[in-house]
């Protein structure tokens, strides 16, 4: 059993769900980004996301678009983030997901890439623009299957076609809660709820729901009818209007503790 089931089979037994944060890795500049990522780990977080900056990041809103951007400027790029995987890996016993476009993978290799992601500690990788038809490109150079591909499923997608993408998946689903980008405001517990147990039907996979979660209240909702919350522009936004305060790691702990606690409320009741 890898750290991804793991993780979630130790959430099932306490009765919590998973809290899943995504932070583009660099931002705002590399050490400073490790102090960050380092407290969040130890402050809550379930699962990490960890964002390798891309040029022209289309599926994201503009609170990671920025972060992306400052990111690229320290001159962040994969082979960085994979130096700090490893780097994480010797601070933290939780699951690091890769996240990705497919272009900075393309052109470090497929083949070099699941390779050094392995040997830096991750578990998992999640490509927002490399849907399963065009998979194979990169899968078919892997020489295993020790690095769990992530799927996303959008609201709009019918059953057939979550049926599809769930094939080809491990580790968990991330299922986007909206149409639009990341950091989009406005939740629709309902439609999230009747999404869930469409998609519930087509995996046994762990389900986590990401897009425009913010709040604590909305952490519990989503927690409240999936197996995972995923938040990413909450964070980015954080750091992004405290890029001067000398508190910024410590905010940024702080509120995933806040995160994580809301992710024990609908259990606890």
């Amino acid at each position: 059993m890898n750290r991804i089931d793991k993780t979630f089979e130790t959430l099932r037994q306490k009765k919590e769900k998973a809290l899943v944060g995504f932070i583009t890795a660099g931002d705002p500049n590399i050490s400073d980004s490790f102090s960050i990522i380092k407290a969040m780990c130890k402050s809550g977080l379930d699962i990490l996301e960890l964002g390798i900056s891309f040029s022209d990041p289309t599926a994201d809103g503009p609170a990671i678009q920025r972060s992306s951007a400052r990111a690229l400027k320290q001159g962040i790029n994969l082979r960085a983030v994979l130096e700090m995987t490893g780097r994480l890996r010797e601070e933290t016993s939780i699951p690091i997901i890769l996240f990705s476009y497919y272009n900075p993978i393309y052109a470090y290799g497929a083949k070099a890439f699941y390779k050094d992601a392995l040997a830096a500690g991750a578990d998992g990788v999640l490509v927002v623009d490399l849907p399963p038809e065009e998979s194979d490109e990169m899968t078919s150079q892997w020489p295993g299957d020790e690095l769990d591909l992530i799927r996303l499923v959008a609201p709009t997608t019918p059953l057939e076609r979550m049926i599809q993408i769930a094939r080809s998946a491990s580790g968990f689903i991330y299922l986007v809660s909206k149409t639009g980008v990341t950091g989009s405001d406005g939740l629709d517990t309902e439609d999230i709820k009747d999404k869930i147990g469409s998609l519930r039907s087509a995996t046994k996979l762990p389900i986590c729901v990401g897009f425009g979660i913010s709040t604590a209240d909305d952490v519990a909702a989503v927690a409240s009818v999936a197996d995972g919350v995923v938040i990413g522009s909450a964070f980015e936004r954080l750091i992004e209007d405290n890029l001067d305060n000398p508190d910024l790691v410590s905010i940024l702990a702080n509120k995933v503790a806040e995160f994580k606690k809301a992710t024990k409320i609908v259990t606890s009741q």
